[in-house]
């Protein structure tokens, strides 16, 4: 499948310093492709959950309602309640946002962003717009270097080298994640952001105004908890993580599923991304013979434990693959005016690519969008 680099450390119980390299193409789309062959009732999955509305309410009420009730609690308890149940919540609404991201819960784009904003309320920070667009990166180019974000830069990788700098970069990796892109690829903010932004900000004044800063902080310090050293947060890790050099997508069949959307079913979600979480578990058991034989997870703490305390395991245990450049014209819906660009894709025919606010494109094509999904 491929290798590490030519800077390799070898020796036993020695961290590696450079990437798993592969020179193919990414599994997913060619097991899609071998599955739907054997199995084509598995696009009778494929579609929005009609529950996800409700299940996101439910909890952006619950998690907001919870912050009002602490607004004069010592700073312990609300740490403590924090971690044991509020990191549980926000990191529900950042798996619902990863749910959106790929229009899962309406057949209408637009109303998915919606939904998306409004789970971010409970989040204390704007993600739902920005993290769409780099997200779907992630799984149109996974690992190709230079595009996917998901990946940890060179910077974290060489200062990120023992037991102690991974014990904190676990503690401090929702930064990363956050922050990681907006350093390697940024992107120009759209007219969805500044609206993601201002209502975030707006929610999150009110709730200073009215209940104070302990009931904001209870916000601030679940998602901080929640995507830290935290058993919700082991997905960050095992998903992509390699310990087994042959494969570079893990899944993870465990109780925590129940409240994650079932993300744990990664390599299932990444072969179809079109099924909902509450239908993930399916595509195993109607073509199991695709997945029994992948390695799995039935713990995300014991994988947190295992990046930590393994010596050979760190921010370089992830797959790349180089990208081949090819030329794409591409034009902005709100122009209309077609020009030309390059773009780093990993050797597949993209005849048609949408990107958040541009269409790349290998012709023109008539872009028909309304206004709100112009921005």
């Amino acid at each position: 499948m491929g290798g590490r680099g030519e800077e390799r450390v070898e020796g036993e119980g020695v961290m590696a310093t450079d990437f798993f390299w592969s020179y193919t193409d990414e599994p997913h789309a060619s097991r899609r492709r071998q599955i739907l062959s054997q199995y084509p009732q598995i696009k009778d999955l494929f579609g929005p959950d009609p529950f996800a509305l409700f299940k996101i309410a439910v909890v952006v009420l619950l998690q907001l309602w919870t912050a009002t009730l602490l607004q004069n609690a010592g700073w312990l308890k609300i740490l403590a309640i924090a971690y044991f149940f509020g990191s549980f919540l926000n990191h529900n609404l950042f798996l619902a946002i990863h749910e959106l991201s790929h229009n899962l819960a309406f057949s209408t784009p637009v109303y998915n962003r919606w939904l998306g904003i409004f789970a971010n309320l409970p989040i204390g920070v704007p993600m739902s717009v920005t993290f769409q667009k780099y997200h779907l990166e992630h799984h149109r180019f996974q690992g190709v270097d230079g595009i996917d974000m998901d990946i940890p830069s060179h910077t974290e990788a060489h200062l990120v080298t023992n037991v102690i700098s991974k014990s904190i970069w676990v503690i401090l990796q929702l930064f990363f994640y956050a922050l990681r892109p907006l350093f390697l690829k940024p992107k120009p903010p759209g007219c969805w952001e500044f609206i993601n932004t201002f209502i975030q900000i707006s929610l999150d004044a009110f709730m200073v105004y009215f209940w104070g800063w302990k009931s904001f902080a209870y916000l601030i310090l679940s998602t901080f908890v929640g995507g830290g050293m935290h058993p919700m947060a082991g997905h960050f890790i095992s998903e992509h993580y390699v310990f087994n050099p042959e494969q570079e997508t893990y899944s993870y069949y465990g109780p925590l599923n129940l409240m994650t959307w079932n993300v744990g079913y990664h390599n299932e979600h990444h072969d179809f991304p079109r099924i909902p979480g509450n239908k993930l578990y399916k595509v195993k058991e109607i073509a199991p013979e695709y997945y029994e034989g992948l390695h799995s997870y039935k713990s995300w703490s014991q994988v947190i434990y295992m990046y930590v305390m393994d010596r050979t395991v760190g921010p370089f245990s992830r797959m790349k693959r180089k990208g081949a450049v090819i030329r794409l014209r591409w034009g902005r819906q709100r122009r209309g005016g077609m020009g030309s660009s390059t773009m780093t894709v990993n050797g597949a025919r993209w005849w048609r690519l949408k990107l958040a606010s541009q269409i790349a494109v290998m012709e023109p094509v008539k872009c028909e969008a309304a206004w709100w999904e112009r921005c």
